[in-house]
Order: C-alpha cells, then structure tokens, then sequence
C-alpha cells in the first residue's frame, strides 16, 4: 500500500464512522437519535482505532495533517512527503462525508435543522468565542499529539496495537475536552466533509459557517508544532 492510499483509506475509514456516529446522532428517525455525546466519542474513537489500523503499515496512519506537519517539522519526517501525505488525507475525508451523506440522506431530508445537518460534517462551537474556541483546539491537539509522541517511542510501543492506545486517548480529547469546540483536533476533519456539505445537494440545507473554518485548521497545527517542538526540546531522550 502506498503512503498515499494508506492516508486515503485511513482517513476514509475514520470519517466515515466519525461522521456516520454523529449522523445516526443527531439525524431525524435514526436509530441512535438522540443517544448523546457518550455514544459520539465512543464512536470517534473507533473511527480512530480502525483508520490507524488500517493505515499503520501503508503510511504509519497520520491521518491528520497537524501530526504531519509536526513530524515533519520537529521529528525527522520528510518534507517531500508532506503534500503526499495531506492530499490523501483530504481525499479520505471528502470521500468518506460523501459515503455518509448516501448511508443516511432519507434522514438528511427528514431534517429541517440545518445546524444538525452541518454538525454531521464539520464542527462548531458550544460558545462562539475566536479567541477561546481557538485556544480549545490548540489544547486538544497538543494533548493529542504528545499523548501519540509518548505512545508512538520504541520503549512504550505496541506495534501494531498503538491503534488501540491513540484510539483511547481521543476518547478521553472527547469526554473531557471537547465539549467546547466538538475537538476537531484534525483539520482534514473538519476541512474536508465542511467542503463536501457547501457542494452536496442537500434538502433544508444551511449554510456551511465558513467564517468558523479556519479555527479547527489554524489551532489543531498551532498545537501540533508546539507539541512535537515541546517534545523534541525538554521530553525526548
């Protein structure tokens, strides 16, 4: 598999079923409806487990261009794969929002509100704060990417299981962090499907809050780099 089919189906992967919880979430008539924010990081999480999973041996499963970017910058990863990398994982993630979109549209449609339909695709914050709902992404990405640095050393790895550990620890970004901004943490995440919801022909739909957009972009690389260079500096041996 090649790096740039490993980010694209890991990242595929990974919107897929984080998306798709939040569909079956917050969608009219699902079966999930209403089942709350417990069920939405549980399946994030998962999201996460299978995409880096999937992706660990094809690309070393980023997934995420704040980490590659942080790798790149701060931890010997080649500069000449960043863009590689980053268009497979905006790929992965349009295509994914479009699956979901298929998997649940008799329910888009049975939607009137847009914000629900918006949320099923990209993030918004609890409070519209600038300054405070980018200082939460910064946040959660920090504590994402150091957690994943620790995890990710020769002495504390589990080979092919470190899906399992980062899975975990964006659960835990999503129950104690991520009730102010829906933890982005991710800026093809957001990115991506917030693209797919401004093209698809959605019945109801809203518009797609592009005045937020650049905050689940700017913050997740703001905290990535200062992870990895805190890392790199003061942590690694």
């Amino acid at each position: 598999m090649t790096p740039f089919l490993g980010e694209l189906l890991g990242t595929m992967f990974l919107i897929v079923l984080g998306d798709g919880v939040v569909a079956n979430v917050v969608l009219s008539k699902t079966k999930g409806n209403s089942s709350g924010w417990i069920v939405i990081s549980f399946g994030w999480a998962i999201a996460v487990f299978t995409g880096v999973y999937i992706a660990s041996h094809g690309s070393g499963a980023h997934l995420n261009p704040a980490i590659t970017l942080a790798m790149a910058a701060f931890n010997g990863f080649p500069w000449s794969d960043v863009p590689v990398y980053i268009a497979g994982q905006f790929a992965g993630a349009m295509i994914g929002a479009v699956i979901v979109w298929f998997s649940y549209r008799q329910h888009f449609d049975d939607t009137n509100d847009p914000a629900l339909q918006l949320a099923t695709f990209c993030t918004a914050p609890a409070i519209r704060n600038t300054v405070h709902n980018l200082i939460s992404e910064i946040i959660g990405t920090f504590i994402l990417m150091l957690g994943v640095l620790f995890m990710t050393k020769p002495a504390n790895s589990l080979g092919t299981l470190d899906a399992l550990p980062v899975a975990l620890l964006v659960l835990g970004i999503g129950l104690s962090l991520g009730g102010a901004t829906g933890y982005a943490i991710n800026p093809v995440r957001d990115l991506g499907p917030r693209i797919i919801h401004a093209i698809l022909p959605i019945k109801n739909k809203g518009k797609s809050d592009w005045g937020y957009s650049w905050i689940p972009v700017i913050g997740p690389i703001v905290g990535g780099l200062l992870a990895a260079f805190i890392f790199k500096m003061f942590i690694h041996l």
